[in-house]
């Protein structure tokens, strides 16, 4: 009989890869797409989710036993899913297709390829015998005894291996005698696992659970090891509970070879108005302290419907040491105080409120009692602006109690009512403005003689304006600015000798300072000046991109009269002239970013500080870092950091932070990272002062990558990260 078409209307189920679906990279390839041979006769149904078969040949016997026999090549076709194979045989009886000879499957995430199939199309089973497979973005492939997709969207695999090498490149390898993923819950359950590296086993599990692309499941995650220097050798081993859509927890036994068995805590939350992380850290009898230690950090926001915010951070610590035996790096060692805070705020169109109560835990023990920060307990603040015809308004105030267990406490009641006659127009802006600023102090604990209740009142008078210039540069996409700006502050003297001195300092001159009219940073001391602060911007900027090509600021300010308040045990500088500010950021190339920053006094007086970094970047997996900071009678420093391939595969990395100053390095570390296909190794070898008083501490870092897969070893990319300045652990 002459062929024709046979069409069966049901459902093929395919397989939802969660990675996504890309063809493999690294020349893995299962063979040429499935396409439809023209010369096939076909029908389409056009009813979305109908299955759509075509064959060159059909041979059908009718009758009490039918069946059919297809060659020629065969098609199926659901949607973006394909099916083929050479021949295909149909069985009524289980209302079924037996497929055979260079059988074919594929959706946008999934290639299956095996020598025969079966196809039940009424339950819609696939089962195929001896299959290879590809799956995803991931790179992965493997092979199965037996691979069976089914309609509930269970994907079953048995006698499976799975690698994301190329073929013949087998590097790491993982084997399972079972593995079954249940695509609609994005589970996945595995009996008989065993990874291998190299031919080495490095994990076996009898059975382990696991979730499916970005679903969430409770179970055992990557183990961490590595050296932690004077602390031992350390191994961590997490374990992730997935406690509901916006709750999990992770429990983190944490083994010190030196110390002892530390357990670490991390609970997470979210709703749809608050969110939070609590974590706990407990040493129950450190071998070298012989005590207990802990941390705990609770961490808390909440955004109300009405505008209202709320915070809260609350951190403390067991003893003064925690961070330098545990924390990990300089940066945290250092840490002289933790904040705990609870704070709500309000911010509208014309007025803002903030309001908390603050108290530190100093684990500093070089700082005295007297030179602790005060609480605040609590501290309220209201700002507003209003327009008033030309005129603009304005309020600020504050209400705060110092509290300390030494040293004079007290209340104290600041308000700053101000109007201002703001005037802008396009390429220049001019802005006059007064204000009175006036403070009140009830005060406790006071030396004997001195006032409880000083008060102080003073005006301030500004006008602030520049101007906003530009041309268009020889290239007809690049345009230059000048932007000049001036700010005259008079702020008559008044006697403020007998105030406290609560919060109130004097800040590092900077480009923010420069036009700032109290030269305090606090409103204990409000600086009596006549002043004209100076400074000229330059922008050069890519019309079509957007890009700034160069920046350039120079300031300086200018005083006209002496100045008489000081903070206690200091003295006046009654210079003439500030020093000079620059700051200057550039690409000087298309692949080379410069930075600097500059400041130095007038006469003989020569640089207070200067900072300068140069980032050299001519492709992404190429990378060098130099800076260099300098404070007159404080600090000078120079630091090289790189990222730099070696050859092909191999990567040298590194830092080398070094005090000129105190002439011994600070930090240091150096390693190699080698990346093939499918895995990549860290080695990371690092000294470094881990100590306020300076004591050194060496650690050494093997992190295995496996693509794909998961990471051992120690956690290698994370120092990486944080000190090289824009190195990106993420393998290519």
């Amino acid at each position: 009989m002459s062929a024709k078409p046979l069409i069966f209307a049901c459902c093929l189920l395919a397989v939802t890869n969660a990675s996504g679906a890309d063809p493999l990279a690294c020349g893995t390839s299962l063979g040429e797409p499935l396409v439809a041979d023209p010369s096939l006769t076909a029908v389409d149904l056009g009813v979305p989710g109908t299955i759509q078969l075509e064959a060159g040949r059909v041979e059908a016997q009718l009758g009490a036993e039918p069946s059919a026999v297809m060659s020629g090549g065969i098609l199926l076709r659901r949607d973006d899913k394909l099916a083929g194979a050479d021949t295909a045989r149909y069985d009524p009886d289980n209302r079924s297709l037996h497929l055979e000879g260079g059988v074919r499957y594929e959706d946008p995430g999934t290639q299956i390829a095996s020598d025969s199939a079966e196809f039940a199309y009424e339950t819609g089973r696939i089962r195929f015998e001896g299959a290879e497979f590809s799956l995803g973005s991931s790179q992965g492939r493997g092979a199965a005894d037996a691979l069976e997709i089914n309609q509930d969207g269970r994907l079953v695999l048995e006698g499976v291996e799975y690698t994301t090498c190329p073929p013949g490149s087998e590097d790491w390898l993982l084997r399972g005698k079972s593995i079954d993923l249940d695509t609609r819950e994005g589970v996945g359950t595995a009996k008989g696992i065993k990874l291998q590296f190299r031919g080495i086993p490095i994990l076996y599990a009898p059975y382990m659970s696991f979730p499916i692309g970005d679903a969430r499941k409770s179970g055992v995650l990557t183990p961490e090891i590595g050296s932690a220097g004077r602390s031992g050798n350390e191994i961590r081993v997490p374990y992730y509970f997935n406690i509901a859509p916006n709750y999990d927890a992770t429990i983190t036994p944490r083994l010190l070879t030196s110390r002892g068995l530390q357990l670490e805590t991390q609970f997470r939350y979210l709703t749809e108005k608050n969110e939070g992380v609590i974590t706990a850290e407990y040493l129950n009898d450190d071998s070298i302290l012989k005590q207990a230690r802990h941390q705990v950090r609770f961490q808390h926001r909440t955004l109300f419907d009405n505008g209202w915010r709320n915070s809260l951070d609350y951190r403390e610590v067991s003893d003064s040491q925690y961070f330098e035996d545990l924390g990990g790096s300089l940066s945290i060692s250092s840490i002289t105080h933790l904040d705990r805070n609870v704070r709500f705020d309000y911010y509208g169109e014309r007025f803002s409120l903030f309001g908390q109560v603050q108290d530190y835990q100093t684990i500093d023990d070089a700082i005295r009692p007297v030179d602790e920060p005060y609480r605040r307990i609590p501290q309220l603040l209201a700002s507003g602006s209003w327009p008033l015809g030309l005129l603009r308004l304005g309020i600020r105030g504050e209400v705060v109690n110092f509290d300390r267990d030494v040293g004079v406490t007290g209340w104290r009641l600041n308000a700053s009512p101000s109007v201002g006659l703001p005037i802008a127009r396009p390429g220049w802006f001019v802005s006059p403005a007064l204000a009175v600023d006036h403070t009140r102090y009830e005060l406790g604990d006071v030396p004997s003689g001195d006032p409880t209740n000083p008060s102080r009142s003073v005006p301030i008078g500004s006008l602030d304006t520049g101007m906003v210039l530009e041309r268009t540069m020889g290239a007809a996409n690049r345009v230059q600015t000048l932007e000049p700006r001036l700010l005259y502050v008079h702020i008559p003297h008044r006697d403020q000798d007998g105030l406290p001195l609560f919060d109130t300092i004097t800040p590092d001159l900077n480009l923010v300072q420069l036009y700032r009219k109290n030269r305090f940073l606090g409103i204990d001391r409000i600086g009596d000046t006549d002043q004209l602060s100076i400074g000229v911007t330059s922008r050069v900027l890519d019309v079509s991109s957007g890009q700034e090509l160069m920046t350039a600021t120079v300031g300086q300010t200018r005083y006209f009269s002496d100045r008489q308040v000081a903070l206690p045990e200091t003295t006046v500088s009654n210079i003439e002239r500030s020093d000079y500010i620059a700051q200057l950021s550039f690409l000087l190339l298309e692949n080379v970013n410069f930075d600097f920053g500059h400041q130095w006094g007038t006469g003989g007086s020569g640089t207070t500080k200067s900072e300068a970094r140069l980032q050299y970047r001519p492709a992404s997996n190429k990378l060098l870092n130099l800076a260099y900071r300098y404070r007159r009678d404080s600090l000078e420093q120079g630091d090289l950091s790189w990222s730099w391939p070696v050859s092909t595969q191999w990567n040298f990395v590194g830092r080398y932070n070094f005090s000129f100053r105190d002439e011994e390095v600070l930090e240091q570390f150096f390693g190699l990272e080698y990346e093939s296909c499918c895995w990549g190794l860290r080695l990371v070898s690092r000294r470094h002062i881990s100590t306020r008083d300076g004591t050194r501490d060496s650690s050494f870092g093997l992190q295995l990558v496996l693509k794909g897969m998961t990471s051992v070893g120690t956690a290698a990319d994370k120092l990486l990260e944080r000190g090289i300045l824009g190195y990106s652990a993420d393998l290519r």
